[in-house]
């Protein structure tokens, strides 16, 4: 979302908590959208009424479902239309805009561009998986072939493609491109052609590219760029390879700082959270850690805060009142204290995969084989409220929630479902 726009939503915001009416449009009624990888904040976490205490078809009603090709993505919503991706036919990745009151097709764009991703990981398929990010006029959805093309989000018409491959003479990453786009400003950042690429977001024109691993085999980054507006006292890019977690000047590509993170074959997935000056990550088959950022006269450190046992995989956690929530690796879910490391609690195994949304101290949690959990953020103890079978398909990909809608990726379908807002006690 371009700054203008930000600007817009949040002077119709104000305009509405503090009753002023700054122009015209500002009497409009504001309408929530997903616009980017886990939401507005890129952090899980969303506002608005209260959630309900039940998922049940009374209060969680599907409003439509619309069957599409396969896909890992998750929607992208903006206040008219909802954006989706799909491989079809193993041969074709197609984008399409679906109007979201009613789930009528808007417009579908396609492109060549399917590939087959290794024997252990080709079981569960493979589709297109980066999220794309709209920014109030263009959608940006970056292909499995390591491509990322800009569409008018009205029309689906071409802006712009890069195919990185070509750009870097760079190998084709093993797994395809995973790399979900971030928008700041004028730019747009993502992790593709073995490294961190920052392109200006009218044209498509590289600005500069920095921490390049060379691609090879099993190359390509499996986690997406964040945002830090301060960290250390200093906006900073963070980025997790391969085998590194890294804090990057937006402006330069400078690298400002960089560590080793252990995992198991640079099985960095998930996208690291700022908290303050510290950062929470984990990594398959090894740890959890916090790590803090210091800065002194333009030099910057990390420390290794702590260290937990616990070991992530895909999910990214969310963070609530000091507390970490994350999905591990043995399909458990547990409760981390950040400030101390220490581990509050772990669950009975649940699926192989959860998309975390969180709001207050509730949290909702979709798995990989279509159930929807609805768990209360309580560091004492795992606390299930409630949980619903939504899609007899796997969902893969990363819920979405807007207002009082609900928006479900299934393999082959997306489902809108709207639920009734109560007063919590």
């Amino acid at each position: 979302m371009t700054t203008n726009f930000r600007l817009l939503n949040a002077m119709l915001l104000a305009s509405v908590w503090f009753g002023s009416t700054p122009f015209a449009v500002a009497e409009q009624p504001l309408v929530p959208i997903w616009d980017q990888w886990r939401g507005p904040t890129r952090d899980g976490l969303v506002s608005g009424a209260d959630w309900p205490s039940t998922l049940s078809e009374q209060t969680l009603t599907r409003l439509w479902r619309v069957e599409l090709d396969s896909s890992y993505s998750g929607p992208i919503v903006s206040e008219t239309s909802v954006f989706v991706t799909g491989t079809r036919n193993k041969k074709t990745e197609v984008v399409i805009a679906l109007d979201r009151k009613s789930g009528a097709k808007q417009w579908e764009v396609e492109w060549p561009g399917a590939m087959t991703v290794p024997f252990f990981a080709s079981s569960n398929g493979s589709w297109i998986r980066s999220t794309p990010a709209y920014d109030g006029s263009t959608l940006y959805v970056a292909g499995m072939c390591d491509l990322l093309v800009a569409l008018d989000a009205k029309t689906g018409d071409e802006r712009w493609r890069i195919d990185f491959v070509k750009e870097f003479k760079t190998t084709l990453p093993t797994f395809g491109c995973v790399s979900s786009p971030l928008i700041d400003g004028d730019f747009l950042f993502v992790q593709a052609g073995g490294s961190l690429v920052k392109m200006n977001k009218a044209t498509g024109k590289v600005v500069w590219r920095t921490l390049e691993d060379g691609g090879g085999m099993m190359g390509g980054a499996f986690s997406s760029p964040t945002m830090a507006t301060s960290l250390a006292g200093r906006k900073q890019l963070l980025v997790q390879t391969r085998e590194k977690l890294a804090g990057v000047d937006p402006e330069t590509g400078k690298v400002l700082w960089e560590r080793n993170v252990p995992s198991f074959r640079g099985m960095n997935i998930l996208t690291p959270l700022v908290i303050g000056d510290s950062i929470f990550t984990s990594t398959y088959q090894n740890k959890s850690w916090r790590f803090d950022v210091s800065n002194v006269d333009g030099t910057f450190a990390t420390n290794e805060a702590w260290n937990n046992k616990s070991q992530g995989y895909m999910s990214t956690p969310v963070v609530i009142d000091g507390y970490v929530y994350l999905h591990l690796q043995n399909q458990r879910f547990t409760c981390i204290n950040l400030s101390t490391g220490a581990g509050m609690w772990t669950s009975q195994p649940y699926g192989k995969y959860s998309s975390l949304v969180a709001q207050k101290d509730r949290i909702l949690a979709l798995d990989q084989s279509g159930k929807l959990l609805l768990i209360k953020a309580n560091p004492d103890r795992f606390e299930l409220i409630d949980e619903r079978q939504i899609s007899d398909q796997e969902t893969w990909a990363h819920l979405a929630v807007c207002g009082e809608e609900v928006y479900v990726r299934e393999l082959n379908a997306l489902s809108t479902f709207r639920w009734k807002n109560e007063k919590r006690e």
